[in-house]
């Protein structure tokens, strides 16, 4: 049976444009990549439900690094909805404390500091992940035939997410704003260019990225 992937594209504070949740359909129940930023709490909470993600129903919520923009409702959604949070361990730190840039290189301290107040990423908002996610983890137990694949380059948790169909979500290493390719922002690029090398062996049929629309892996092109 062909997975039920169903997009949703919450806005990000200050007309900074937008980013992509994914809600899986996994047995029964439902898996959610990604969270979006705080400011789009409502109006995700309301998709969900239009959606038949009802409070009990979502299973496991997948998050692929931990910028504020991906892990913003996290916490809200496992209160609300009685979902577990899985992720990487690398990335953990920066959902923990609030801090984006926990273990990544620094930028200068005042953009380290407006960025939490500018996403609106509060204490609230923090949050421990419930499952510790790596390289190889499978997700049957949450209705979901699929792997994780490490992918570390835009950040050195990041990971993605393969199903059996051929379906890839990836975060934020790949991109499709103006054409598929690699990430505008990497925190270390030649591992991410190494994670791409990687891609390219895997049996992916389609790509689905934090940020435009999803596309397939001949599409995808190095800048």
């Amino acid at each position: 049976m062909t997975l039920l992937i169903t997009p949703i594209t919450p806005p990000l504070p200050l007309g900074m444009g937008s980013v992509n949740c994914y809600l899986l359909r996994a047995g029964e129940g439902y898996v959610l990549v990604d969270t979006g930023a705080p400011n789009a709490w409502v109006s995700l909470h309301k998709n969900l439900e239009s959606l038949g993600c009802e409070p009990g129903k979502l299973n496991l919520i997948l998050i692929t690094h931990g910028d504020f923009d991906h892990t913003g409702n996290a916490a809200h959604l496992r209160h609300a909805f009685g979902g577990r949070i899985g992720m990487h361990a690398d990335d953990s730190r920066m959902a923990e404390v609030g801090d984006m840039f926990a273990n990544r290189s620094r930028p200068n301290a005042i953009l380290r500091a407006l960025i939490p107040k500018l996403i609106g990423f509060g204490r609230a908002e923090r949050f421990a992940p419930d499952v510790l996610l790596e390289d190889g983890s499978a997700l049957a137990e949450y209705g979901l035939d699929a792997l994780v694949v490490g992918i570390p380059g835009h950040s050195k948790g990041s990971i993605g997410f393969l199903t059996a169909d051929g379906d890839f979500f990836c975060g934020d290493l790949l991109e499709n704003t103006k054409q598929p390719g690699l990430g505008s922002l990497m925190d270390d690029r030649r591992a991410a260019l190494a994670s791409m090398a990687r891609l390219r062996g895997l049996n992916i049929r389609r790509i689905y990225p934090g940020h435009g629309a999803p596309f397939s892996m001949d599409q995808l092109t190095v800048t």
